[in-house]
This record gives structure tokens, sequence and C-alpha cells, in this order.
């Protein structure tokens, strides 16, 4: 006589069955009463707001904190405006890339490791910005006229020009009329 044979489980024939996803995710944990919360006098630094735009065609260049950022930047500038079909006199594509020049090195000897040079165009005016990225810096004024605001106001096309310093480091600008 033989043996009987033991019936070993057959594998299932399809996959198991997975639980279905949660219909909502869980409930953020509730705030504990016990927490201490912070005094109400205690304000929470917000940061600058950084270059904007609106309702104008704009460009920007991030280069290397470096004495030949300059040139490169006065390059970018005028084929941009090209780009733009901008058709300045000489005397203003002169002052353009002068005051291109006086920015980028201004925002280069403030010793950040990197400068962005934003341009923006409007009523056939020219925005030109340089942003240092060094943070604990001033103004740089002084009542000698050697500053670079004096310098960038000497050129005949400026229409105005500016700087202030924040957490992002100093931005400087001139609007150049073209």
């Amino acid at each position: 006589m033989s043996l009987p044979v033991e019936a070993s489980p057959t594998p299932p024939s399809y996959p198991p069955k997975t639980p279905p996803p949660p219909k909502k995710p869980p409930n953020p944990p509730r705030p504990n009463p016990q927490d201490p919360k912070p005094p109400p006098s205690q304000v929470v630094p917000t940061a600058r707001r950084g270059v904007g735009m609106a309702n104008r065609r704009g460009a920007n260049w991030v280069l290397e904190s470096a004495p030949w950022a300059a040139g490169k930047a006065r390059a970018a500038v005028v084929e941009q405006l090209g780009k733009w079909k901008f058709r300045a006199a000489p005397a203003a594509v002169e002052a353009v890339e002068a005051v291109t020049t006086l920015l980028v090195q201004a925002a280069v000897a403030d010793g950040g490791t990197t400068v962005s040079v934003h341009l923006s165009d409007q009523d056939g005016q020219a925005c030109i910005l340089a942003l240092s990225h060094h943070t604990g810096l001033a103004t740089g004024l002084d009542d000698t006229g050697g500053d670079v605001l004096h310098q960038i106001t000497a050129h005949q096309p400026v229409t105005g020009c500016g700087t202030d310093t924040g957490p992002d480091g100093r931005r400087i600008w001139a609007i150049v009329e073209l």
C-alpha cells in the first residue's frame, strides 16, 4: 500500500490584493497648549524684496566678481539693447557702456563672490542695475564728488541714479535716455 500524499498549499494564480490608498491625507498635528509661545513683541525680520520688473522687457546676467566682469557686462548690455531694436545715438551708446562699467566696477569693489546685472527698458529709457551679493555694506557716498554716483551723473544721457544696501548686498542703478 502506498503512503498518503500530504497536500501542499498551491500558490495563488493572481497577485495579492493591496490595500487602497487613504481617501484623505492625515491631519497635521494639533497645536499643543503647553508649548511656549514667542513673546508678541518679537518681530520676525523679513528679507528685502529682490529686483522685480513688471510690464516691461528685461534681461539679467550673473557674473563672477572679478575685474573682467565689467567688460563682459558692458558687451552683454549693448548687445541686448541691439536685440530690442534700440538705435541709440553714439553718445547714448558710449554713456551706456561707461555707466555699465562704473556700476559693475562698484559692485565688484564691494567684495562679493558674484555680481548680477539687470537691464530693463521703458519709454525709450534703459535701467541698468548692478547688485553686489555682499552683505553689511554702506552706500559709500562722499562730499568730494569722487563716488560712483557723481561719476555716473557726469554722463549727459543719464536721467537718474541711486543706490541702497540691504541683506542681499548693495544695489546701484542708473536710468539712461536712449
